[in-house]
């Protein structure tokens, strides 16, 4: 895995082959391989920033960071992310990692659904949202060069249909609580007072990126 780019290696340690086995045998091949890629393209970020960040926790919260919406890792009231931020705190302290380190983690997957504050956070809550918001949404596809983004796709392989196919996982991780989606509640007042407001679309930002596929 080293060998994907020197910015993108994955830590060679005890917990990082250990979350690797826990999510490849918890998580369907589409999601493993996104959230393989949201570790390797947030590493990049990190290095773009000139963050100092600690590998190991980064690769934690990248490969948790969906696991919530897994049927096994699915509660009936809490919000996927937090699900997921749970099943990561609990993976953590079992390997005796410090309590601080668990809350980063916890933490960057618990927001890695809410824009415009993660980048003003902790390095590893910033770069869990940097590698979502670009292998989702392609916000960043061209801070980073074709090699780089080849050898990481060439990795762990985004398939044609993926934009198609993470939406239907989404919605399939939360339809049986619809109840936990609700979000930005600055958008509902605007809407309130602006009939003719047109807040963002997630999934039409997903549709219209860089990516192809």
């Amino acid at each position: 895995m080293s060998l994907i780019s020197k910015g993108a290696y994955i830590p060679d340690s005890r917990l990082a082959r250990a979350v690797t086995e826990y999510v490849r045998d918890t998580e369907t091949e589409l999601l493993f391989n996104h959230s393989s890629r949201v570790y390797c393209f947030g590493a990049l970020a990190g290095l773009q920033r000139g963050l100092q960040f600690d590998r190991e926790l980064l690769y934690a919260g990248a490969m948790f960071h969906d696991i919530g919406l897994m049927p096994s890792h699915s509660s009936k009231q809490e919000r996927f992310e937090v699900d997921g931020a749970n099943a990561a705190r609990d993976f953590l302290r079992s390997y005796g990692i410090p309590e601080e380190d668990v809350y980063t983690v916890w933490t960057a997957i618990a927001l890695h659904t809410t824009p415009g504050i993660p980048v003003h956070m902790h390095p590893v809550v910033a770069l869990v949202t940097a590698g979502v918001e670009m292998d989702v949404l392609g916000l960043t596809y061209q801070d980073y060069s074709d090699d780089d983004r080849e050898a990481v796709v060439n990795a762990f392989p985004r398939s044609p249909g993926f934009k198609e196919e993470i939406i239907q996982s989404f919605y399939d991780g939360i339809k049986h609580k619809p109840d936990t989606t609700f979000g930005n509640v600055k958008a509902d007042v605007i809407s309130d007072k602006e009939p003719h407001f047109h807040g963002g679309n997630f999934c039409s930002v997903i549709r219209c990126s860089a990516w192809h596929g």
